[in-house]
């Protein structure tokens, strides 16, 4: 397949719902892509977005996007139960694949979509969105740059408007996996080293319907402590309401000052009155208008990723890690415990062939799990990227950013 050579990378959308319409405006702003399909099972919704955007072609049927000739790289925004098949369509089509999280809801059929990439040649991207907003960056720049000195904590906010549908909590995986798992990537990204433990809690405190589902499904409330090797500590706490608009924040407490951020408003103005002082507005009201820029961010980044032949900047490994972390934090919510991340070595490792695997990979002076080795070729988890495929960690794309 040759890729963009004429400077314009053609694309294909899975999915257009309110997540792949996202992805279609993104493009539009994007010089280095065109989009050319999108598929949707409900056609009418394809041929909607199609018209608005000015798309070729629409279709019902996803594999004809990733067939389509003209498209090089595929943007995955289905539900999530479909997200590991159409990854490994696109590896045996040799499409690259952009891929909203998760890769998949469980260890074993995310390794499998990982290694079709790595043996096709061609990059996976998973879409940790928040890596890419201004605010988060602005904060780890300050990490970076020791502006307010070595860390001593770290405090994530995330609560939505209100809850979503029943029938999309239902198979999602539970909050920790479909919600918490931005704020678990977040946590890992701002302290800049892997978790040891984690402890967990949930419960139903908005939405009594879901009280039927199994496991972390029944939980619209959550509560996460986090320990990581470098010895810093993280808290998370994330709910499915808060009535004031969407709450997304993150503070870092360093020993010699703090970073914090603020929502996001829709203008800066503030009213000022004998009974009130404050925002003019409420803070954005949905994840599309909060992340806006940040969907534009890392649009742009994979687009230049593929048409410079550059690493993934958000790898599939990394959207592994992430759901190890929120596997973690099920276990921990369910068996009311700190969850040590080396308790899951030995499941990792039965993926691979490597006997010494668990020996290796587990550091011991802190107990962290070495992801790094872990997901090296040598451990046999994880299958050797073809030629044309750059090798990439989530260390090397903190460094550059």
């Amino acid at each position: 397949m040759k890729l963009a050579d004429d400077g314009v990378l053609g694309v294909g959308l899975i999915g257009a719902g309110r997540i792949g319409l996202v992805h279609l405006e993104a493009l539009s702003s994007c010089e280095n892509a065109k989009a050319v399909i999108i598929s949707n099972p409900t056609i009418s919704k394809a041929e909607a977005a199609a018209v608005k955007y000015k798309l070729d072609h629409f279709t019902g049927d996803a594999h004809e996007v990733i067939n389509h000739p003209d498209v090089e790289a595929v943007w995955i925004c289905s539900p999530s139960a479909f997200h590991a098949d159409q990854i490994k369509a696109c590896a045996a089509a040799g499409k690259h694949a952009f891929c909203e999280k998760p890769i998949a809801t469980d260890l074993e059929e995310t390794v499998e979509a990982i290694n079709a990439c790595n043996a096709a040649g061609v990059k996976l991207m998973t879409a940790l969105q928040r890596r890419f907003d201004p605010n988060f960056k602005r904060v780890k720049h300050a990490i970076l740059q020791d502006e307010v000195g070595d860390v001593v904590q770290v405090k994530l906010c995330s609560r939505d408007p209100s809850p979503p549908p029943f029938e999309y909590v239902k198979g999602g995986g539970g909050i920790f996996k479909d919600m918490a798992v931005h704020d678990l990537d977040m946590a890992r990204f701002l302290v800049g080293s892997e978790p040891v433990e984690i402890l967990a809690m949930g419960s139903c405190k908005i939405d009594t319907a879901i009280e039927v589902l199994p496991g972390a499904e029944a939980f619209d409330t959550a509560t996460v402590l986090m320990k990581f090797a470098n010895g810093k500590d993280a808290m998370i706490d994330v709910c499915r309401q808060a009535p004031y608009g969407y709450d997304q924040r993150a503070e870092v407490l360093g020993q010699k000052g703090m970073i914090r951020t603020d929502n996001n408003y829709p203008n800066t103005a503030r009213i000022y009155t004998s009974s009130f002082t404050g925002n003019a507005d409420m803070p954005f009201d949905f994840f599309m208008s909060r992340y806006k820029e940040a969907y534009v961010q890392e649009t742009l980044a994979f687009v230049d990723a593929l048409v410079h032949d550059k690493p993934s900047p958000c790898s599939g490994e990394d959207g592994l890690v992430a759901l190890v972390m929120a596997i973690a934090a099920g276990r921990s919510a369910e068996e009311k415990r700190w969850v040590a991340l080396n308790e899951m070595a030995s499941e990792l490792c039965s993926m691979g062939d490597n006997d010494a695997c668990e020996v290796d990979v587990v550091d011991s002076s802190t107990g962290a799990i070495n992801f790094g080795k872990l997901l090296s070729p040598k451990m046999g988890i994880v299958v050797e990227k073809a030629e044309q495929a750059t090798s990439f960690t989530t260390r090397d794309w903190l460094s550059a950013n």
